[in-house]
């Protein structure tokens, strides 16, 4: 069953629908606040403290401090009929990256720790871009201040997903318990809100705040604005979800998104108008 209906952009994908169109595992919430030790990777700097804290799915925050190298690939259109949409060329920018603002996925790919990360960061020539950051390429040069909540009684797990042609972090359950924390999955061209809204009813969160990334065709803002750009990379600024009028689940979300050119464009989505391109990687937590 869908979890919204158009009018809202959507992109056709080359594998067959998935029948769930939303999948998502609860667990115990987990709270862990920490510094990423310069020189180290981005992916041993945030796997290794998340790993002793115990939590094997969740999101990361990141903010202020600095890399160097640095890597990362920005949203493309694919030319290659396997895939909807890819990535750009990878670049590599000279002298100290400066980050603004990160948001990261965190779980597992083949029984190893691995990340999926969407940010903002000043490069040395001074310019601001943004994209997906590679972090077993990005060294940490200045210390990062590192923000996470997830569980330990669910994972995020890289699996094959034969929609998209990619392998993507799906939730995996390792126990019944509470749902303090939810690491929910969104598959191409559902909308977004809906998805979560149902999201929250069926795992009872009246309210619950929204952290996470994916990427969304042609994102419309509450504002008026529609950026024309079939893929894109987004991360969530500040998600909420509310009791409405009637008391059913109401999401709101300001986002920040990078589309093929490059550009940055923020602020309030318009709730009932954003399908998912690929995937959306999301944690709720209760509140």
């Amino acid at each position: 069953m869908r979890t919204g209906t158009p009018p809202f952009a959507t992109l056709a994908q080359p594998g067959p629908a998935r029948a769930a169109r939303w999948l998502a595992a609860a667990g115990g919430a987990i709270r862990h606040s920490f510094d990423l030790a310069p020189g180290r990777t981005l992916l041993d700097a945030v796997a290794g403290p998340l790993g002793e804290a115990g939590m094997r799915g969740g999101v990361v925050h990141l903010a202020g401090g600095s890399f160097s190298p640095f890597a990362y690939v920005m949203p493309a259109l694919s030319a290659d009929p396997r895939y909807a949409a890819y990535y750009s060329e990878t670049f590599r920018p000279a002298g100290e990256t400066r980050l603004e603002r990160a948001s990261v996925t965190f779980g597992e790919r083949d029984g190893a720790p691995f990340l999926h990360v969407h940010g903002a960061w000043i490069e040395a020539d001074g310019r601001r871009r943004a994209g997906h950051l590679l972090p077993a390429e990005v060294v940490v040069s200045g210390p990062v201040r590192a923000e996470a909540w997830g569980t330990a009684g669910a994972a995020w797990r890289v699996e094959p997903d034969a929609e998209t042609n990619f392998s993507l972090f799906t939730p995996a359950s390792s126990s019944e318990g509470e749902a303090g924390c939810l690491l929910l999955k969104i598959q191409p061209n559902e909308e977004i809100h809906a998805a979560i809204e149902a999201a929250c009813r069926m795992h009872g969160l009246p309210a619950a705040r929204v952290r996470g990334i994916g990427s969304i065709v042609r994102p419309a803002f509450a504002d008026g604005r529609v950026i024309p750009t079939d893929a894109s990379e987004v991360w969530i600024r500040d998600g909420l979800v509310r009791p409405g009028p009637d008391g059913g689940a109401v999401a709101r979300l300001d986002i920040a998104v990078v589309d093929v050119g490059g550009a940055i464009h923020e602020g309030v989505l318009l709730r009932g108008a954003n399908a998912a391109c690929i995937t959306f990687e999301l944690c709720l937590t209760a509140e």
